[in-house]
Parts: C-alpha cells; structure tokens; sequence
C-alpha cells in the first residue's frame, strides 16, 4: 500500500497498514516533520520526502490519499488514470474497528465542539471512548495503537470523499455553506454530495441526526437514499424524535427516552452552540447513557481553543480569538453573538467567499475592519461602502495593535478571520496563538 502524504492522517495510515501486515511505502512531494520521521523510522515503515517515485506508486495495489492533497495534484491524476483504487485514512481505519461503535461527526461549521461535546459526555458517562479525526489524533492511528469501544470523529468532506465501506453507527450532519469549493470545481453540489457521504453505508439500525433548520440541508435531504433513522433537531417546532428547544428548554427524544434540560445551563453560549448541544444531546442519548450523565455534562463542557475563546480584557476593550472560523458562515455566528460594537478582524486565504452574508451583520455590529491578509481587496470592495474604516496590516500583532487603536472602552475586538490561514501563519492554531501573544504584549 502507498500513502500520499505524511500529516496526522498520513502516518496514522502507515502504521496501521503495517501493523496489519500490509507492506507500506510512504510518499510525500514536501518535507516530513521530524515527529512524524520518527514515528515512520520507529515502525520501520519505509518513506520518501520532497519527491514521489512515479514507478513506486504507481505499482501499488492500493494508494491512501491524505485529505490534504487535492485531485488536481499530478500524481493523483496518474493514480486514477491507471485505475489504482484510492481510498481515505477513515475508509482503511474503519476496516479494522471490530465492534466498535463508531460516532462520525461532519459540517461545514461546529465540527470540533460538537464532537468535542460529544466525547465529553462519553467520558464523563465513563465509556471507552477516544477522540479521533480532524480534531486530536487520526482515526487509524488511535485503532492501531490504543483501540477503543467508542470512537468519536470529526469527519471533513476531504475525508469523506473516499470512502467505500465507512459506516458510523451514528452519523451527524450539522449544517452544510458554501465552503472548500476550490476543491470542489467551485460547484456547491459537489460539496454537499460530500458531506451526505456520512450517511451513504448507514443501515436500518443506524442514526443519522441532521439539522431541520438549515436550508441545504432540507433541500438535498430527498436526493440520497438514506435508509438509518432519521433524528432531527430544531428550534421552529417541536419534533417527535430527535431534539428541539421551545420556551427556552431543550428536548431530547430517543427510542420513547425524553431529556428535559434548561437552555440556561447549558455550559457553552450562543445560538449556533444551542444547535450543537441539541445534536450531541441526540446522539448521547442513541447511546443509552444516563440522562443525569448527560446533563452533567452539558452543563461542565469547556469551549476550545481558538473558538470564541475569551483571551482578555484590556483597559475596557474585550479580545476574542475566533481563529477557528476559516469559513464566512463560522464568522456570521462570531457576529451574531456579539452585543457590544465590534472591531472586526478578518482576511487571509480566501476559498470564494461570498461576504454578501454578512453585511447585514456588518452594518449592525461593526465599526472598524481590520485586514490581515496578504491580499485585502476583496475585503475592501465588499465592505468599503459601509464601513467607514477599513485598514490593513501584516501580522497579527500589527492587526491587534490597529484594533486596540480604534477600540473604545466597552467594545469588542474579535479575530473571526473567515479565511484560510496559510497565507501569514502555518495554520489557524498558530493565527490564534499569535493573536493572544499579541494581546498579551499590549
């Protein structure tokens, strides 16, 4: 078996293909990062960095390809073109869970806190559980080295798009906006073909919990066969399965079990965090655990780094890192949360944007956008009109330094960027680091 790419996902593969006796070669066109060279050198699995050995892939029976790579990448062309069957990190990882059960959670928005939710309450109900995929460890490399009987995973599109066999026990759609469509020959449809492959392998005693208030969602739900049951979660209407929130109170109904639970208590605010506590409330509750487990949970869930994260509060002026929010729909929810006037940090990779969506937002909350990007220009012609000052700068210290400039005692200063990150910084964890350095310095 080939690997392309030698990431998390990447080197997860490797060693669970070699330890389930596959005779492994790993490729990477770039370099490998010494962690990941000493895992591969530890497992005696053999690797080559900033080259792919056309001969040596091509001649595989199997390739897996990291999320990472795009299909316009020369040598996936070659790969496909020969007819060698490419499959996903989660597709190996998933031939070798047993009787695990499986928890897979996607969306183009509150991925990582729901998942994270999710784990949280298995743990806290004392399950054998991990937390595995795009967030922490990959899949395969936590089933090769500490398996485990519950398996909770953030799934992205990347990931999803070559599967064959991959089935979660428990599959949870949170919403679906226009996001990655690069990789997507910039046709929405493609992506949200993707994101419904959550659910493409489920069978009769599965679940599959989505949300009832997202538009894309409701109208592609009819176009895939989906044959597990069908658990939706609302805030328009009181459901008969699934979960809703009415007067302030949220409902969970699961097999004829009913969770009652005060909006109040949940632990993390906000609307959109409403809607990720209903489906981690749903799929606790596929589970069987205790409701007083679940509850306590709910109620003692801490909020992730780099997602709304409170970093301090300087002379009056409030910082929030939002670094997490690579997408315009992840900084709608940023803004929508917002009650105090906001200087705005936005900018870097732009993925086609469309920040039409938020103008309305925009022109109620924001009273200065700071630029951190290499390229502003789409930012200034969407919001130029509307917001009197628009300036750019080149590092998260100058842009934390700009806003605290223009901030006034009571207002708000939010890094909620809506943009890829690789431009200035390695990775949006890195932005945000960045950011709270920056605050801190002030």
């Amino acid at each position: 078996m080939v690997i392309l790419g030698s990431g998390e996902s990447g080197v997860g593969a490797a060693i669970l293909a070699k330890l389930k006796g596959y005779d492994v070669f790993v490729s990477d066109g770039g370099k490998i990062a010494e962690k990941y060279r000493n895992e591969l050198d530890h497992f005696e699995i053999e690797f080559e960095e900033a080259q792919h050995t056309e001969e040596k892939i091509l001649n595989a029976d199997e390739v897996m390809k990291s999320p990472g790579i795009p299909e316009k990448a020369e040598i996936v062309k070659k790969i496909r073109r020969k007819g060698i069957e490419i499959i996903s990190e989660v597709e190996l990882a998933y031939r070798y869970i047993g009787n695990s059960k499986l928890i897979g959670i996607t969306g183009s928005n509150g991925k990582s806190t729901c998942t994270s939710l999710i784990y949280h309450i298995c743990k806290t109900a004392g399950m054998d559980c991990a937390l595995v995929g795009n967030i922490g460890i990959s899949i395969a490399k936590q089933v090769a080295l500490n398996p485990k009987e519950v398996y909770v995973a953030e799934i992205s599109s990347f990931q999803l798009d070559d599967i064959k066999t991959f089935r979660p026990d428990i599959a949870v759609l949170l919403n679906i906006t226009e996001d990655h469509l690069d990789r997507y020959d910039y046709k929405f449809e493609n992506y949200i073909a993707s994101k419904f492959k959550i659910a493409m392998n489920q069978q009769a005693g599965d679940y599959f919990i989505y949300c009832e208030d997202d538009p894309v969602t409701m109208q592609n739900l009819k176009k895939f066969n989906i044959t597990s049951n069908p658990l939706p979660f609302t805030m328009n209407q009181e459901v008969p399965k699934g979960a809703f929130i009415r007067n302030n109170q949220m409902t969970v109904i699961v097999n004829d079990e009913k969770l009652t639970m005060s909006v109040d208590d949940f632990a993390i605010k906000g609307k959109h965090n409403q809607y990720n506590t209903m489906a981690a409330g749903i799929a606790a509750a596929t589970l069987g655990l205790r409701k007083e487990k679940i509850r306590e949970a709910i109620t003692t869930f801490e909020s992730l780094e780099h997602r709304m994260e409170a970093v301090a509060t300087v002379r009056g002026v409030e910082f929030i890192n939002d670094s997490k929010a690579t997408n315009v729909n992840s900084t709608w929810y940023a803004l929508e949360s917002m009650s105090k006037p906001t200087i705005l940090i936005l900018g870097g990779v732009d993925k086609g944007n469309d920040y039409s969506v938020l103008m309305d937002l925009v022109k109620e909350k924001v009273k200065a956008i700071v630029c951190m990007g290499v390229d502003n220009t789409k930012i200034h012609e969407a919001f130029g009109k509307e917001v009197s000052v628009i300036v750019n700068t080149a590092s998260a210290q100058e842009a934390v330094q700009a806003s605290f400039h223009l901030a006034n005692k009571g207002d708000v200063v939010l890094l909620s960027p809506a943009c890829a990150s690789f431009d200035l910084f390695k990775n949006y964890e890195d932005r945000g680091t960045q950011f709270k350095n920056a605050v801190k310095e002030l």
